[in-house]
């Protein structure tokens, strides 16, 4: 499929995508739309530093490496939320998350951001696309990532696709950390993602959730900020996948192979339950 970019002169407002997304309930079609998104986006230093410091990163010349989704969010709303998209975005789960750092992220205060859909695929639940998103500056390609999403209810031709392997090196508990009941609203501050799932349990309750959980791409942050002794600084990737929502507040334990080019993480709660999967190795 080939994308139709459309440059944006500036970034969209979210107050106005809110409101389209709360209006819109109904499942419109089984094609994802060919457009893509681009628009050059600052870099707010002092949204920076408090990211960092909701997600546990350490002060550094470089961003961190989940940062671009922030920087991404207002067009990755602004396509999903759009016409001739076709699922509604409130409901749609986050299976899956891809991130490679091609280069270095340090010296950045001004990058071209880009977003497009692909990858329509049937899941046992409904179906699932790729949200895709890329950074570049004027050197070239710096960052990119793949967002698995599932919208259920989606009937679609064909098999689900088979789940990946399971982790296969040694892991030991890295770290524990406490998960408050607040961290929702704090993550929401820092990145725009106001979802009501993830402000309160009972802004939850309204969509079938006992109490506000987690927001996924925070989960990651705080994980990548706990092995920033494992990961090269750059020309890596590093993929996970969602699997048990963690319900705030609670206590996430993380473990880890040893620091290496390859690794495999996965984040539990007590009683073995786990929330998150992954691997992650140097690029080619």
């Amino acid at each position: 499929m080939t994308t139709d970019w459309h440059q944006l002169h500036r970034t969209p407002q979210l107050s106005g995508l809110y409101w389209r997304a709360a209006t819109r309930r109904k499942i419109t079609g089984t094609q994802l739309p060919n457009d893509g998104l681009r628009s050059w986006v600052e870099v707010d230093a002092r949204n920076v530093t408090s990211y960092r410091k909701v997600c546990g990163f350490p002060d550094s010349a470089l961003l961190p490496p989940t940062y671009p989704h922030v920087l991404a969010f207002a067009l990755q709303m602004q396509l999903l939320t759009g016409k001739d998209f076709p699922f509604p975005l409130l409901g749609l789960v986050h299976l899956a998350n891809r991130i490679r750092v091609i280069r270095p992220l340090g010296g950045i205060s001004r990058v071209q951001v880009s977003v497009h859909v692909q990858n329509l695929q049937p899941h046992a639940k409904g179906a699932t696309f790729d949200l895709v998103t890329s950074l570049e500056d004027a050197l070239g390609p710096l960052w990119q990532a793949e967002s698995q999403m599932l919208c259920k209810g989606v009937k679609l031709d064909g098999e689900p696709a088979e789940p990946l392997p399971q982790a296969t090196l040694a892991l030991d508990e890295l770290t524990r950390w406490w998960a408050p009941a607040d961290i929702g609203r704090q993550y929401a501050r820092v990145s725009g993602d106001y979802n009501p799932i993830h402000l309160s349990a009972a802004s939850a309750r309204l969509f079938g959730f006992p109490k506000a959980i987690a927001h996924g791409l925070w989960l990651k942050a705080r994980v990548m900020a706990a092995l920033s002794g494992h990961l090269p600084g750059s020309g890596f990737e590093i993929a996970v996948q969602f699997k048990k929502p963690v319900r705030l507040p609670s206590e996430v334990i993380l473990q880890s192979s040893a620091a290496g080019s390859q690794g495999d993480v996965q984040l539990l709660g007590h009683g073995d339950l786990e929330h998150m999967r992954g691997t992650w190795q140097a690029l080619p």
